[in-house]
């Protein structure tokens, strides 16, 4: 099982790569190809799970949905 700090590191890593458009990202002496910058987010949420577990805390979606019959 990876550490805080490893994951931070690998979360640091994605988010440098996504804001500068390369699908490609090294960390700890490995390279990882993404297809999309879709993947990458799911790749980021991913960690930010694991992080969020190991410092004892939830990570709390909410998704607010509003509808009208409109005017």
């Amino acid at each position: 099982m990876a550490t805080i700090s490893e994951l931070r590191t690998r979360r640091e890593a994605l988010a440098v790569q996504r804001s500068s458009g390369v699908a490609r990202v090294s960390y700890d002496g490995k390279t990882v190809d993404y297809r999309s910058v879709a993947e990458i987010d799911r790749a980021i949420e991913a960690l930010d799970r694991e992080i969020a577990t190991l410092e004892g805390r939830r990570i709390v979606r909410q998704v607010r949905i509003t509808t009208s019959k409109g005017l």
